[in-house]
């Protein structure tokens, strides 16, 4: 009786583990089973899915800086500086008067008599005291360029009195007359009068454009 009785006590055991199992794998199929009804309500509540379409982005080319023509300026300086020279000398063609005028041949006595008493009014000037001789010499010539593009007549150089020089004495006023000399459009010029700088400037008259 006692092996009969073990073995019944067996059987129950796995009779408690298949029913334990059986229930396990209904609570396991009931949640999965939840899960896809509530899966089910979410996608039918947000309706169909689709990615957004990124739109393709511009993106902007900068516009480059235009090229700066170095060569042609470097150009020009030279032409400048060969067509101004430093060793020409305008004593001979300059009169003895102490007002130190010039009058381009062809041109009449009376015109620098005008230019001293004011007869073309005074459109532009140039201050070139202070700067160094190369640099007063690019200065003016540019200075003249853009005055003959532009139609000015009367125009006033600034050279000094060479008050801050080491010597006391004007280092550019001679300079001047020599460069203004050998520019074409300059027809004449004349020292200022004491309101317009006196012996520190000249009144220069320039060819009509």
């Amino acid at each position: 009786m006692k092996n009969f009785a073990d073995l019944k006590s067996l059987g129950q055991q796995l009779k408690k583990q298949q029913e334990q199992q059986q229930r396990e794998q209904a609570e396991r199929l009931e949640r999965e089973r939840k899960a896809a009804v509530e899966a089910n309500i979410f996608r039918s509540s947000i309706g169909d899915i689709a990615p957004i379409k990124s739109a393709s982005k511009h993106q902007t080319i900068p516009a480059r800086p235009e090229p700066i023509p170095f060569q042609h300026l470097a150009d020009e300086k030279s032409a400048l500086q060969e067509s101004l020279s430093d060793e020409f000398d305008a004593d001979s063609l300059l009169e003895t008067d102490g007002d130190l005028s010039y009058t381009r041949i062809g041109v009449g006595a009376d015109v620098v008599r005008k230019l001293r008493k004011g007869h073309w009014v005074i459109q532009a000037q140039l201050d070139l005291h202070g700067m160094r001789r190369d640099q007063a010499r690019d200065s003016l010539g540019e200075f003249l360029r853009k005055c003959e593009r532009n139609g000015v007549r009367c125009v006033r150089i600034i050279h000094g009195k060479g008050l801050g020089s080491i010597n006391k004495e004007p280092v550019l006023k001679q300079k001047v007359r020599n460069w203004l000399i050998q520019k074409d459009e300059v027809l004449a010029f004349s020292q200022a009068t004491a309101a317009d700088g006196g012996s520190g400037a000249l009144i220069v008259l320039l060819k009509a454009s």
